[in-house]
């Protein structure tokens, strides 16, 4: 414990204090051999700090003057000194200073005007007022040292009280609960320990307000079991005991302790709860779900009349957020009859949450006062809901306005440009960041690099990668670099990485790590692999971590092998939102529609509150139904705001519109598109366009095109969509400056690629790809597997190759696209009786679609197929898809 630990209390200072200059942690030699101060900020500890001057009254002996006129005029002195501050008025406590600069020297006065100067926020005058005194007594110093700790001046208020003690004025209880404030502030906790044997050593360990602020320090500070042990052994607590604890259990995620705390106040002190207890508990409620507790505190705010209180409101509006809908949160902020920033910018993030982006920027625009973290918190937001182009709008408002850039407005704007996947864009904010000297923070030189890998600079991602200079962004980079090469269909160069670093040891492989190789796995549907990943997980330990757990979920079911990933999820300890949303899309690749719907009739059940990808995932299950259930489909759609707070998006539209053109109901969808409360991207379009090619719709297809190309293209699907519209109708002149507008602007398309794992390796292809090892004995084996296609009856399907050439070519074109070079490779390569496993990246084509039948017919082999839309099942001459996908 503390009170065991040596100590060293003695500096020989004697410089005066510079408090005016800026705050820079002063030199450590200055005060203390082993002061390594850190810059930490943490909450006030005002809550159990009183007034030294009004506790020390008594210790006043005698004024210096006889004469009752000259008590009189110490008494309206201090009287009005006292109304000055009370009142914030600047004038009259100069004037009386004035006035007490003509009397005789008085130190209850004195102290009286340094106070009163803190209070009003006049540092410098108080200091000066302090340093004329000829001799300070120990509640000159705390008044000083108290009111360096509350503005933010720890440093200097630690030098002062090292001052004192070289005068030999031993502190009192008050001057240790402004020291240890100090301490808790910079979160300096070896100079605590010391400061805690001073404490024991005078005998200042049964001082309730002593003890509070030496349970804030630790607790601050990481160390919540020496708090809880001084918590036991105090003598006598007050509330301000009881809430330190407890935010302190809250601060450190142990919220059940933080609940048996809660419960012991009743039952062993009997103190009523107060606005900080409440607060804390609120808080807990928040961090660990726990939704009906936190609606009977809420109950309880409200029968004892704290629901007035702002920062209760505020833990409510946090609380409803996380554990509530939208309009929970909006009764809470609309009944506060006082509302500060963090009230406004708690509902911006609360609408941010829910989806509601332009609610959001509504509340932004209205906000009375703005901070950068309003500004930044709108930026998260934004990024969060997929709307890199207002997130990159809105950080030019930030510029031209004069808000401070922070860290976090810096990688918020980088993540922006990283969904916007914009090359040209992200140079240019790459060139700001690096002119303006943010390279140099170990996050954004982390965020800079995901940026590249997503932006297809993996040159540059490269470069970033081999110049880091921050050790501790090591595991980071590596990490973001196989995502990269995985992001950029290079899955050789992203498994390679991974095992340079794992064989090495030189990167340490924890839960962010072994997450982002799941994912690959999953993507590149390298089972084997993802197995190896498993047993790892289980070896050390890291099974119970619920993010590594909804990884292994996804990369089963990305792999095809949905029963596995039911069976891990049901053995998982704890799940989430995303678990659930992890198991629901496994079932959709499998087009299991009607499993969907039972996982969510689940959710329902156990009172699992969805998100909006559950929604789109859930809404587009009833393509797959086994029964046409589509007013169940709509009633979800519209309910999902009504009941959920989730205001649909374009991905909730876009389901929909698939859904309704997947049975049929064409003119249903179009209608719905068209009656959309903002403008449709193109993905709700491409969703039509997609079910009219299904049903031969040409009519209501034509309608759609036009729609399409009349749209300004934002990314490269779309500018490609509109390239292929227009092959598509025989504009080959308008198809080709389409696509030369994307080269002017540094848009680049993902090549068609289709895989194989065979041996541990990817092997890797593209159309007419011929840069395989063995790529003769695989064009020479998909001849022999096209002629005998050609014999059953196959006829190519040339409308899909979208290139003004000859018939002829466009045949050739054809017969060598990137999936039917894989499964060639993967029919000479696999032993008979297994299944071939084909992965692509892209839509299968409808020709490459129908040569896979009859290559499963003639061949008698299973291919298993998975494409962006789910698995395709091919065998015995059909597709587990029954041609609709």
């Amino acid at each position: 414990m503390a009170s065991t630990l040596t100590f060293h209390l003695f500096s020989p200072l004697s410089q005066p204090l510079h408090f005016l200059r800026p705050k820079l942690p002063l030199p450590p030699s200055l005060y203390i051999s082993k002061f390594n101060p850190k810059l930490c900020v943490s909450s006030s500890a005002a809550q159990f700090l009183p007034n030294p001057l009004i506790s020390s009254h008594n210790e006043q002996t005698l004024l210096p003057f006889s004469s009752e006129d000259a008590q009189n005029l110490y008494n309206k002195c201090f009287y009005l000194l006292k109304f000055s501050a009370r009142y914030g008025d600047v004038e009259l406590a100069k004037a009386v200073h004035s006035l007490v600069l003509k009397l005789d020297e008085d130190n209850y006065l004195s102290n009286t005007l340094i106070t009163a100067y803190m209070n009003l926020g006049l540092l410098s005058d108080a200091y000066t007022v302090f340093t004329r005194l000829s001799f300070p007594d120990v509640v000159s110093y705390t008044a000083v040292i108290s009111g360096l700790a509350k503005f933010g001046y720890e440093y200097e208020a630690i030098e002062l009280f090292f001052r004192m003690r070289d005068r030999g004025i031993e502190p009192n209880e008050f001057t240790f609960v402004a020291f240890l404030t100090a301490c808790s502030r910079i979160c300096e906790l070896n100079l605590g320990v010391q400061v805690h044997s001073l404490v024991v050593k005078l005998g200042f360990v049964y001082c309730t307000y002593v003890v509070n602020a030496l349970m804030s320090l630790y607790s601050k500070s990481g160390c919540l079991d020496d708090a809880l042990q001084l918590f036991d052994e105090m003598s006598e607590r007050d509330i301000a005991s009881w809430n330190t604890v407890i935010s302190g259990a809250v601060s450190g995620l142990m919220f059940d302790r933080a609940f048996e705390l809660f419960r012991d106040i009743a039952r062993f002190d009997g103190f009523r709860l107060n606005q900080f207890t409440l607060s804390s508990l609120i808080s807990a409620c928040t961090g660990c779900s726990a939704g009906v507790l936190g609606r009977e505190i809420h109950a309880y705010v409200l029968k004892v009349g704290f629901d007035r209180q702002l920062s209760v409101s505020n833990a409510l509006i946090a609380f409803y957020k996380k554990c509530g809908v939208v309009k929970d949160v909006e009764v809470v902020f609309e009944r506060m009859p006082i509302k500060n920033v963090i009230s406004w910018t708690g509902m911006v993030t609360a609408y941010m949450e829910f989806g509601m982006v332009t609610a959001a920027m509504d509340m932004f625009d209205n906000m009375p006062e703005r901070n950068a973290v309003s500004f930044n918190t709108v930026l998260t937001g934004l990024c969060k809901n997929g709307e890199g182009l207002e997130a990159l709008s809105l950080f030019d408002k930030m510029i031209n306005d004069g808000v401070e850039l922070t860290e976090h407005t810096v990688t918020s704007i980088i993540k922006a440009c990283s969904l916007l996947e914009e090359k040209n864009i992200s140079e240019q904010l790459h060139c700001f960041v690096i002119k303006f000297g943010f390279k140099s923070n170990s996050r954004i030189e982390a965020a800079l690099l995901d940026m590249c890998t997503r932006c297809r600079r993996m040159a540059d991602a490269e470069l970033l990668y081999d110049q880091s200079q921050f050790d501790q962004n090591k595991s980071i980079n590596w990490t973001s670099l196989i995502c990269g090469y995985a992001r950029n269909a290079q899955p050789e160069e992203a498994i390679a990485l991974f095992q340079w670093g794992h064989s090495e040891e030189a990167m340490a492989v924890d839960e962010i790590v072994m997450t982002s190789v799941l994912g690959i796995c999953g993507t590149l549907g390298f089972y084997e692999l993802g197995e190896q990943m498993h047993g790892y997980v289980l070896k050390t330990g890291l099974f119970r971590n619920v993010g590594l757990g909804n990884a292994l979920i996804s990369m089963y079911a990305k792999c095809g092998y949905v029963e596995d990933a039911c069976k891990l999820f049901s053995y998982l300890p704890v799940h989430d939102v995303v678990s659930w949303n992890c198991l629901i899309a496994g079932y959709l690749l499998q087009r299991q529609g009607d499993e969907v719907l039972a996982v969510w009739s689940r959710m329902k059940t156990e009172f699992i509150r969805p998100d909006s990808v559950t929604f789109v995932l859930v809404i587009s299950s009833y393509r797959y139904t086994t029964s046409r259930i589509l007013d169940d489909c709509r009633k979800l759609f519209f309910s999902m705001n009504s009941m959920y707070g989730i205001e649909p998006t374009s991905d909730h539209y876009a389901s929909l519109v698939s859904v309704l053109g997947y049975w049929g109901f064409l003119e249903e969808a179009e209608d719905i598109i068209t009656k959309m409360p903002y403008e449709p991207k193109a993905s709700v379009w491409r969703a039509l366009l997609h079910s009219c090619q299904i049903h031969s719709d040409t009519i209501v297809g034509k309608s759609i095109v036009k729609h399409i190309l009349a749209m300004k293209p934002q990314d490269a699907s779309t500018y490609i969509l509109i390239s292929n519209l227009l092959s598509a109708s025989g504009r080959w002149h308008y198809s080709e400056f389409v696509r030369e507008e994307m080269r002017k602007k540094g848009i680049q398309k993902h090549p068609a690629n289709s895989w194989i794992i065979h041996q541990s390796q990817v092997h890797s292809f593209y159309t007419r790809d011929r840069s395989h090892s063995e790529s003769k004995d695989i064009c020479r084996g998909l001849e022999i597997l096209i002629k005998e296609c050609l014999k059953a009856g196959y006829v190519p399907d040339t409308s899909f190759v979208l290139h003004e050439i000859e018939e002829q070519q466009k045949t050739d074109f054809l017969f060598y696209h990137s999936a039917k070079l894989a499964v060639t490779y993967g029919l000479l390569t696999t032993k008979p009786g297994k299944p071939i496993r084909v992965t692509k990246n892209v839509l299968l084509c409808g020709d490459c679609h129908n040569f896979f039948k009859y290559v499963s017919k003639i061949t008698r082999r299973e291919i298993c197929l998975r494409d962006t839309s789910g698995f395709h099942y091919f065998s015995h001459g059909t597709c587990s898809c029954n041609n609709r996908w």
